[in-house]
């Protein structure tokens, strides 16, 4: 299935008057809030959340903004997000708790890349206060997971035969559940009561050849119109409109094409979601093509046409940089940051960390720290089990994590890594009792994701003692030449730089971006272990 096409940038876009709408089914709602209630805030720019969030949905749930994103191979998978202003993001947790979709996923003789959580839907069904997650996976079927709380947890509700290719699930006014789904031919199916199964499915739309691919259904009830906001990757937008009701008939028209987006070197704003605030002012969150670091969160203010076609304010003729901060009620609190220290010492992993495909629970463990036995014997760190990996924090930003190797043992590779389908690394090699810090690259795998190349070792020092400081620096701005750098401390201070900067490579077609990756493994025989008492990342 070709998701993306080429990442272009230009101008362009349908233009219309305002029109107030009344709120989205399944945006929780009761009467505007007041003016006098509502929080003045400055100008807010864009990109709000400089890190890799695809694929948006996104909710308002009383006074709190959720949004989920594709994950792919990443485990947990389907991250929620929280906001209180569509500005300021956390990680909440997730709503796939493990990929349980085949042994592929735990690296069992198979590999999921570019697999497992694609474009999926989040929604609110008030009748029973529950949140609901629906996505299709490797295009045989539909899963769908159920929480009372966004945060979680999230178990399993059903399995449905057929699968909701880039679905977008609706809460109508009188509690039916629908689902928009489709690449080019877009069709509805309506669920049962208890959303455990279809009651029927019909085609309801073909996206014309001079259109191209339409997909990434967003599916909404406004006014009594039902609107399914769709994507022409990379570069275009597009709404379908029906009066008849959710199976149509729909009228199709250009959102945005070729607009130019806020992200110097990046793509086009396209296929997310519309949300309606408190005081009823609607904004569109999209995603921009922004490799090395991935699909990046972007948000616009919309209004709408007099016969009820959103339309995206612009700035200059592109996608604004900067708008007015939404006019929301003050935040009950301030979120968690993006950036900022891990020390390990909670029950579990902070939200903002996923696995490289699921882990093997038995070989890592918090308390003092993160500690990662040896989970895997390999010399391919693509094949290697209980990678743990944390997005990157645009423009710029440093890893540094502190690693006790005194526990390795021979054979085994321990460090920091910037991982894609291109990857380099700094960190430890044990070999004849002796250790040693090594910066390695060119590690690679082709266009189906099987590794071409399990890296070189480009420079190495010896480490007395038995821990280090590794760090390692990422400029994921899009554009050459997208520099990754690593060094290392023995003192904890004075940092030493190993190896040559590495080129972090910008091809779309693996879709999630870089990011910083955890690792130990064996390359002869498990037991080694290494500890990891404290991870930051930091932005200049």
């Amino acid at each position: 299935m070709d998701r993306r096409r080429a990442l272009v940038a230009g101008t362009g876009l349908f233009a219309g008057a305002f029109l107030p709408l009344a709120a989205a089914s399944g945006t929780a709602a009761a009467a505007p809030v007041p003016e006098s209630l509502l929080a003045a805030a400055p100008a807010y720019t864009n990109p709000v959340i400089w890190q890799d969030f695809a694929d948006i949905d996104i909710i308002r749930v009383g006074a709190t903004y959720y949004a989920s994103a594709s994950t792919m191979h990443y485990s947990p998978g389907a991250p929620v997000l929280r906001s209180y202003d569509l500005v300021h993001w956390e990680i909440a947790g997730h709503s796939v708790p493990v990929l349980d979709f085949g042994s592929k996923y735990d690296l069992n003789g198979a590999r999921g890349y570019v697999r497992g959580v694609w474009a999926s839907s989040l929604a609110y069904r008030p009748s029973n206060r529950t949140f609901y997650w629906l996505g299709q996976i490797d295009f045989a079927r539909t899963y769908v997971y159920t929480a009372t709380a966004a945060e979680g947890p999230w178990s399993r509700l059903t399995t449905i035969g057929t699968p909701y290719y880039d679905a977008g699930l609706l809460v109508d006014t009188d509690d039916t559940l629908y689902v928009a789904y489709g690449n080019t031919t877009i069709s509805v199916a309506q669920l049962s009561s208890d959303g455990r199964s279809q009651v029927r499915t019909q085609q309801v739309f073909t996206t014309p050849s001079s259109v191209g691919t339409l997909e990434g259904s967003r599916f909404y009830k406004i006014n009594g119109q039902y609107y399914i906001f769709l994507t022409r990757p990379a570069n275009g937008q597009y709404v379908l409109k029906s009066s008849g009701g959710p199976f149509g008939p729909y009228t199709m028209r250009q959102v945005l094409l070729d607009l130019r987006g806020p992200i110097a070197g990046g793509g086009v704003p396209h296929q997310g979601g519309l949300v309606q605030t408190q005081g009823g002012a609607w904004y569109y969150m999209a995603f921009v093509d922004a490799y090395p670091g991935g699909r990046v969160p972007v948000l616009a203010p919309v209004t709408w046409t007099s016969d009820g076609w959103p339309v995206v304010q612009l700035v200059n003729g592109a996608w604004g940089a900067s708008y007015p901060s939404p006019a929301v009620p003050t935040p009950p609190r301030q979120v968690a940051p993006m950036t900022g220290v891990d020390t390990f010492d909670g029950t579990g992993l902070n939200p903002s960390w996923e696995w490289n495909h699921n882990p093997d629970n038995t070989k890592w463990s918090l308390g003092n720290g993160l500690t990662l036995r040896t989970a895997t014997v390999t010399n391919d760190l693509y094949w290697a089990r209980n990678t743990l990996t944390h997005r990157i924090q645009g423009p710029t930003s440093t890893a540094t994590v502190d690693l006790d190797h005194s526990a390795m043992r021979d054979g085994d590779r321990a460090g920091l890594a910037l991982l894609r389908d291109s990857s380099a690394w700094i960190g430890l090699k044990r070999d004849g009792g002796v250790t040693r810090v090594v910066m390695v690259g060119g590690l690679t795998m082709d266009g189906s994701w099987n590794t071409t190349s399990t890296g070189t070792e480009l420079a190495s020092a010896s480490v007395p003692g038995g821990r280090i400081r590794l760090r390692a620096t990422a400029d994921i701005r899009p554009g050459a030449p997208r520099p990754g750098t690593f060094s290392y401390s023995t003192d904890g201070t004075n940092f030493t730089r190993l190896g040559p900067a590495f080129s972090m490579g910008n091809d779309w077609r693996f879709f999630m971006g870089y990011r910083f990756a955890l690792f130990n493994h064996a390359t002869q025989a498990l037991g080694g272990t290494v500890r990891i008492p404290r991870f930051e990342l930091s932005t200049p």
